[in-house]
């Protein structure tokens, strides 16, 4: 190879690498500028109580919105097959992505003309539409997940274009035929669990019983969160100076980190028996003292498990704990 040769061909591969990372360049702002001032939105649609049920029996609907709040019209293409539009992504609280649903696949990689209209929103309108998480997302089991969607003003075929929505968390909680029938529950017409006016030292036996069998939503049910949350002196002072979505994500996670045991292990330890040894209580506030047994390899732990409780609309609801060792049998 001559060196004039050699020169020639540098020359070109130069200007190749060139024009590959100018086009990229450009490729990128254009997806910047398209989206700039485009917002996508998701909330929940009729909110209910969610099960790891079927998609017609036990619907997610999401109410999705495309905000146009820049300064120039908005145009995209909309499938009537919503599916080629926008896309789920769901995880659970360990950060694993949920599976999508066979069905949605399939039409992904089956070859089929995809059917749209063209749409322009002008500057401060917007156009909304609903949709169901489980036509997109397998969910199995109970627990807490997050989701957010991804909206794709070219359709599906170009995915590199998207505009990414807000995080929702989902709570799915245990179906009701599973449902313990001494604790407050009507598994005959799926109705939502609803706390009831007991006394304080029934709130503490049901709640008890509720995690020794792993019942999360009895467990909750005489409980207020928010005021567990904020006994930590620095999440009070986070969750303070949050906003109000801040906030339920933070509960949320709490409730999430509950279950998984990874905080405030002591409440969420499992007795092997436990004994309630008083109850006092006035008009808004009460304690029950519980002694708890837990059963280890080789022995027997034994604390003292002080539970405070307020009344709000005839309601006792735990707020407050404190635990005392009492050694080993």
């Amino acid at each position: 190879m001559t060196n004039g040769e050699s020169v020639v061909k540098r020359s070109i591969f130069l200007i190749i690498t060139f024009l590959s990372i100018f086009c990229h360049s450009i490729f990128a702002q254009n997806l910047t500028n398209q989206n700039n001032g485009i917002d996508v939105s998701i909330k929940y649609y009729n909110k209910t109580v969610y099960y790891p049920e079927s998609s017609e029996e036990n619907p997610i609907y999401v109410h999705i919105t495309i905000a146009n709040n820049g300064t120039e019209p908005f145009r995209f293409k909309l499938a009537d097959d919503r599916m080629f539009s926008i896309d789920f992504n769901a995880f659970n609280v360990k950060n694993k992505s949920l599976p999508q649903q066979e069905n949605l696949i399939s039409k992904r990689t089956t070859s089929q003309t995809v059917y749209f209209r063209e749409i322009s929103i002008e500057s401060g309108e917007e156009y909304s539409f609903i949709e169901n998480l489980k036509d997109y997302i397998v969910i199995e089991d109970t627990g807490i997940y997050y989701f957010d969607l991804k909206f794709y003003p070219e359709l599906y075929k170009n995915k590199l274009n998207f505009i990414k929505s807000n995080r929702l968390t989902l709570d799915v909680r245990p179906s009701p035929d599973i449902a313990v029938a001494m604790l407050p529950t009507n598994v005959a017409t799926s109705a939502v669990l609803t706390p009831e006016a007991i006394s304080p030292d029934k709130v503490i036996e049901q709640t008890i019983i509720a995690r020794q069998r792993e019942l999360w939503d009895q467990f909750f049910l005489y409980m207020d969160v928010e005021q567990m949350f904020t006994r930590d002196a620095a999440r009070d002072r986070k969750y303070r100076t949050a906003s109000a979505d801040e906030r339920t994500r933070m509960i949320a996670n709490y409730k999430a980190d509950l279950m998984l045991s990874k905080i405030d292990n002591d409440i969420v330890s499992i007795p092997e028996r436990f004994s309630i040894e008083r109850t006092t209580y006035f008009q808004t506030e009460g304690t029950v003292t519980v002694i708890q047994w837990f059963k280890y390899d080789t022995f027997t732990e034994k604390k003292r498990y002080e539970y405070f409780l307020r009344q709000r609309d005839g309601i006792w609801l735990i707020y407050d704990y404190r635990v005392e060792n009492l050694g080993s049998e």
